[in-house]
């Protein structure tokens, strides 16, 4: 069987590490889990995890391809127009009362390839919407929250199309782990270690305090500028109740918000970007004055711009973010058709929502604080990578002074 050859050793593990490091989750606190139900193996072991970490209760909601699949072949039209908001104010009222929020990725990234694109952006406007209560918490940063992967089937067949299934899932498998830093004799202190790392990333850009960042490379020539008061995070971050998180596992980014009204050039994708079950590939889009004013793509184009036209803010930057070239899950060369992985084998950028921590005392601030000082809103939060090895960045400072920050896709110093 499929599951055979999935090591229980490292699902043990990985488990460990998402509650441990992941969360962080403290005695007593309650733990919203979502999954698909192929990753139930993974599920179990991280609902024992979580509860010899001391957890209160662990509620675990699973999805299924098959049943996703079942609304498009199945449904009424005016189904696509709606989303089970009651589940999500729900989750937004666990998440007030102190719950944590893992999920587990793992989803076919081309589920939804074949059918109509209208309906599938009507389907994620409604979810997008109805989701917002909960979203807020997570964007927020107001509790500790954090992503890992499972190893499923279809996800296998994506990247590995010419293994047998067996030999592809354990292919994928043992990619997840890698990258997960499964592998280390000790992987708890192999994260610690890592979040130093991107803990003194984060420290040197926050002390030159640039202007904005300039992008070059791989058709792009993009001035990203950044929010005022905006602040560099990157691995463990601190949320504001108090816990320190991973939120994903794994992570080799330094990130911060840019100004949505500061944004100009033209931003062409190093890598695809799978959204809602589709392929969007050869991304190429035009900024003037913080706002997309052109876009398309090779492959996705309408599923693109269905997206963009989501709200206002679907069509300005919420993050960028700064990840080497020579990150492992880039040196793996595999293309995971994943953003949790795909993200973190280059430098990339975020459509829609900003996050509120990404400023000096974030907690403090109002939604209006937030956008005076540039940040950005949106039902959307979509990231998509614009990093290669012929990527230069320059910092520019409030005076005009250019810094190398990124050569030839790796830091500068």
């Amino acid at each position: 069987m499929t599951q055979d050859v999935i090591s229980p050793e490292k699902l043990d593990r990985l488990a460990e590490v998402a509650v441990t490091v992941g969360l962080n989750l403290q005695p007593g606190q309650d733990v919203v889990l979502t999954a698909p139900v192929e990753a139930l193996p993974l599920v179990r072991r991280i609902v024992a995890a979580a509860y010899r970490a001391g957890a209160g209760v662990v509620t675990p909601f699973l999805s299924d391809d098959g049943l996703t699949l079942a609304r498009y072949e199945n449904a009424s039209d005016d189904s696509f127009d709606r989303a089970p908001d009651w589940l999500f104010e729900g989750m937004a009222k666990a998440y007030e009362n102190g719950a944590a929020r893992l999920a587990i990725v793992g989803d076919d990234p081309m589920l939804l390839s074949g059918q109509d694109p209208a309906k599938i952006a009507r389907a994620g406007k409604a979810q997008s919407r109805a989701y917002r209560p909960a979203l807020e918490k997570i964007a927020n940063f107001e509790i500790n929250w954090s992503i890992a992967a499972y190893p499923t089937v279809a996800w296998a067949r994506r990247v590995f199309p010419d293994l047998p299934q067996d030999q592809a899932v354990a292919r994928l498998a043992d990619a997840i782990f890698a990258a997960s830093r499964l592998d280390e004799d000790d992987p708890v202190q192999a994260w610690r270690t890592h979040n130093a790392k991107l803990n003194a990333r984060r420290h040197w850009l926050n002390e030159m305090r640039f202007d904005a960042l300039h992008f070059t490379g791989g058709g792009t020539d993009l001035t990203v500028g950044l929010a005022d008061d905006h602040e560099w995070q990157g691995g463990a971050s601190t949320a504001q109740n108090g816990v320190i998180c991973n939120p994903n596992i794994p992570t080799e980014e330094v990130f911060t918000t840019p100004h949505a009204a500061r944004v100009d050039g033209v931003a062409r994708s190093s890598k695809p970007l799978s959204h809602q079950g589709n392929l969007i590939d050869n991304i190429e889009v035009r900024f003037e004055a913080g706002r997309i004013v052109e876009a398309k793509a090779s492959q996705g184009e309408a599923v693109l711009n269905s997206m963009l036209d989501t709200d206002e803010g679907a069509r300005r930057l919420g993050e960028v973010a700064l990840v080497p070239h020579g990150s492992p899950i880039s040196q793996s060369g595999l293309l995971f058709y994943n953003t949790l992985f795909d993200e973190n084998a280059a430098c990339h950028i975020a459509l829609g929502q900003c996050y509120s921590k990404c400023f000096l005392n974030g907690e403090t601030l109002s939604k209006e604080e937030v956008a005076a000082k540039g940040g950005n809103e949106s039902l959307i939060h979509v990231d998509w990578m614009i990093g290669s090895d012929a990527t230069n960045i320059d910092g520019i400072k409030a005076n005009g002074t250019r810094v190398p920050v990124f050569r030839n896709g790796e830091w500068a110093s």
